[in-house]
């Protein structure tokens, strides 16, 4: 299977997700109702972590929720696991098998916290480890870069986020997230004339805010991987902060800017850096977006699901530069399917 076939079987994963694991996500969330914690930390690393970073404004926003992400290195190569009194110890990974975030696990469940997995891989090792496990059944994943297993490890902590929340309007809004993301992938050429401000060039930045700030270095993460150019995330507020010093006319800048509370701040930066030179290619569901390029997504997708259909729309935006810069997307160099970290 290619990394396309990957990429275009997402709305019926995603479906399939909310019809046959929505009974499990209400358990589990009965569970973590149940049980005694006052924050969670999160073992992740790759796309994973960026699914992280979207639980941290998602459960924040939703349910109160304050997220650290934990470092895993503590509990492997420097041997001083920190405490995690009062914690909800998570670990979201495809396979399950990679032994830092293991290590992260077992140190929570040695210390007595609820510990949750979340994972593409039932029985793998971190399944086996936790607590409880939410099974992501996306199936086998054969391309080398994680599409669906990311996508859905996203939807996976939505439904986990509504079902804790327990309320019926955030719920139909992500019953209708597979639709939205079928949208999205119908006409895949629209992208290609925003592929054309990267296709030259050697680097870029990748810029998002707020729910999205996931996305930015999601995006970030497959053009470095997929296409060899350079890709650097921020958010929009720390872009303020120093790196704005990059902006020039060659520089390339992409952006998720979103409809919603993070708009007008994202946007004023996009509008900046334009007059600076900077080309801009932006993800976006407002048409009067301040960019060179607009890829535009379905209408009616709530700010807090819009990673889902922004990541597609970033991971069709990647695939055909990668395509455009000659490079074979389904063999990316250095890489392998599962990464085993210490």
């Amino acid at each position: 299977m290619t990394l396309w076939d990957e990429i275009e079987s997402q709305p019926e994963v995603l479906g399939d997700f909310l019809d046959h694991r929505w009974d499990e996500v209400l358990a589990i969330a009965r569970w973590l109702t149940a049980v005694d914690y006052s924050y969670a930390v999160i073992a992740a690393r790759g796309s994973s972590d960026n699914a992280a970073r979207y639980a941290q404004y998602l459960w924040g926003a939703h349910n109160q929720l304050s997220v650290a992400l934990a470092a895993p290195s503590l509990y492997t190569l420097l041997d001083s696991p920190p405490s995690l009194r009062g914690a909800l110890v998570v670990g979201i990974s495809q396979s399950g098998e990679s032994p830092d975030l293991l290590a992260v696990l077992r140190s929570g469940r040695d210390q007595g916290r609820p510990t949750l997995a979340v994972t593409n891989a039932p029985t793998s090792p971190m399944a086996g480890i936790a607590e409880r496990h939410l099974d992501l059944g996306a199936g086998p994943e054969l391309a080398v870069a994680a599409t669906k297993s990311y996508t859905c490890q996203l939807l996976a902590l939505a439904a986990l986020s509504v079902a804790m929340a327990a309320d019926p309007v955030l719920e139909e809004a992500l019953h209708a997230l597979p639709g939205a993301v079928a949208g999205m992938l119908e006409e895949p050429r629209r992208t290609d004339h925003a592929v054309s401000a990267l296709q030259m060039g050697d680097r870029c930045v990748v810029i998002g805010r707020g729910y999205n700030h996931s996305t930015a270095f999601e995006w970030a993460l497959k053009i470095t991987e997929l296409t060899y150019v350079a890709a650097q995330a921020f958010s929009a507020a720390d872009f303020r902060h120093g790196p704005i010093a990059l902006t020039e006319p060659s520089l390339a800048v992409l952006a998720v800017a979103t409809d919603g509370p993070v708009y007008a701040d994202v946007a004023e930066l996009l509008t900046d850096v334009r007059r600076r030179g900077a080309v801009v290619v932006a993800i976006t569901d407002r048409e009067d977006c301040p960019c060179d390029e607009a890829i535009l997504l379905p209408k009616g997708t709530p700010e807090w699901l819009t990673p889902v259909t922004a990541t597609v729309a970033a991971q069709v935006f990647t695939h055909r530069l990668a395509l455009a810069r000659g490079v074979d997307p389904d063999r990316p160099r250095g890489l392998t399917k599962v990464t085993k970290t210490e």
